[in-house]
């Protein structure tokens, strides 16, 4: 979304979306594609909404930036975008709507606060929302509302979601595919079924070997030993060659290329997948 600038940079690569690479666009083509095709949830609805402004207003801005005609009166554009408001803080349960669009982020709950952030991102009706952790901060219970609604609306508006997260359960339950990356490096990729029942690469099977499983009574979890290294510290080596129980010497001087096994849709970056004879 190119959401940061300085001194965060993208200095080289491409991220192509509906056949256009965002990187060559201009900031006017992003802020076009921002809130209208690309949304996002953030890990933090408190520090992600504005605190001085009210929920609806908040929402109000990115109808009015995007799905008003030029044409139409600003007035009659505030009645249909303030409808709009009300229409998606209904969908994702804030009741009454109409009462809590002019309540302020401090005025909810923190599950309020999240569900008001989906609201938001979804008014629109993007083709893809980014949730970067959007339960971290929530109790079990509201977490499981909270992806339960995404979900819904999922298969409501035809979206597609990145879900970036941690928890593996949560993975387990939600996802089609993953993506496991390690030191900002893509690691293994799979449909989530493969992953979880034949992980190739060392560290997909020492992420899924470190949790705690019902049945299994241990006195302690296995852990991965030593640390992720510091991004001044990646060499042209896997980032993970220093961690490795099968690490080899060309682990530490030569990068693996993410290359598909067996002629499937299973990717992975290692140079002695798991359960691969040499």
């Amino acid at each position: 979304m190119r959401l940061v600038d300085e001194p965060g940079q993208i200095t080289q690569g491409e991220i192509f979306f509906k056949g256009r690479d965002l990187l060559r666009l201009s900031e006017q083509e992003m802020r076009d594609i921002r809130g209208r095709e690309i949304s996002m949830i953030f890990q933090d609805p408190m520090s992600a909404l504005n605190p001085v402004l009210t929920i609806g207003e908040q929402i109000k801005e990115q109808i009015l930036r995007h799905q008003t005609e030029k044409s139409i009166p600003a007035r009659l554009a505030n009645q249909k975008a303030a409808e709009r408001t009300q229409t998606m803080l209904s969908l994702v349960g804030i009741s009454p709507a109409q009462e809590r669009m002019n309540s302020y982020p401090h005025q909810l709950s923190g599950g309020q606060r999240q569900r008001a952030m989906i609201a938001m991102a979804l008014s629109c009706n993007p083709s893809l929302l980014i949730a970067d952790e959007p339960t971290t901060s929530l109790d079990v219970t509201i977490q499981a509302q909270i992806l339960e609604l995404i979900q819904s609306l999922q298969e409501q508006m035809n979206m597609t979601t990145l879900f970036i997260t941690h928890d593996l359960g949560l993975v387990s339950e939600i996802a089609d595919r993953v993506i496991v990356m390690y030191a900002g490096q893509i690691c293994e990729e799979a449909p989530t079924s493969e992953i979880f029942s034949n992980p190739r690469h060392p560290y997909t099977l020492a992420l899924i070997e470190s949790r705690p499983r019902f049945g299994h009574q241990v006195e302690r979890l296995k852990t991965i030993h030593g640390r992720v290294p510091r991004p001044d510290e990646l060499a042209g080596g896997c980032p993970f060659s220093n961690r490795c129980p099968q690490v080899q010497s060309e682990c530490h001087s030569l990068r693996p290329p993410l290359v598909h096994l067996d002629k499937t849709q299973h990717r992975v970056a290692c140079f002695n997948p798991v359960g691969v004879s040499q």
